[in-house]
């Protein structure tokens, strides 16, 4: 079995998918989908100090609409396989930024341009940066 990418640089087991997961394994669950789906700047922020609204967000970007959806296509299929509720989903592949809520995390996908523009490590810079990888 291949160890996902994300759990080698965090320096942690793998997760096997089950219930009961912390919201740290569910970040670094879904950053391993969107490596996996070729995602660019995968960054996880720890913003529990800064925040109530969720422990992580999960930040990373497509080269183009067609990959930003299979991004979050994969991150949805991957919650469900996992029992992570979904709470909600904003935005569309065409606009550049989708939002996936999962509780605990979200998961902001960008266009290259959205995520210039929005900058949200930018906006949440107090926050730890559990995992970045280009």
């Amino acid at each position: 079995m291949r160890r996902p990418l994300v759990s080698w640089v965090m320096g942690l087991p793998p997760c096997e998918g089950s219930q009961g997961l912390d919201s740290a394994e569910v970040a670094k669950i879904i950053a391993d989908v969107a490596v996996d789906k070729k995602a660019t700047d995968v960054v996880i922020l720890d913003i529990r100090s800064q925040s109530v609204i969720a422990d992580y967000f999960v930040i990373c970007s497509g080269n183009n609409p067609r990959q930003i959806q299979a991004i979050a296509s994969a991150v949805e299929d991957k919650l469900s396989e996992i029992n992570v509720p979904a709470k909600g989903f904003e935005g569309a592949a065409d606009t550049g930024w989708m939002l996936l809520d999962s509780g605990d995390v979200i998961v902001h996908i960008f266009g290259p341009l959205e995520r210039e523009f929005y900058r949200l490590e930018r906006l949440w810079s107090a926050a730890p940066t559990v995992v970045y990888l280009q």
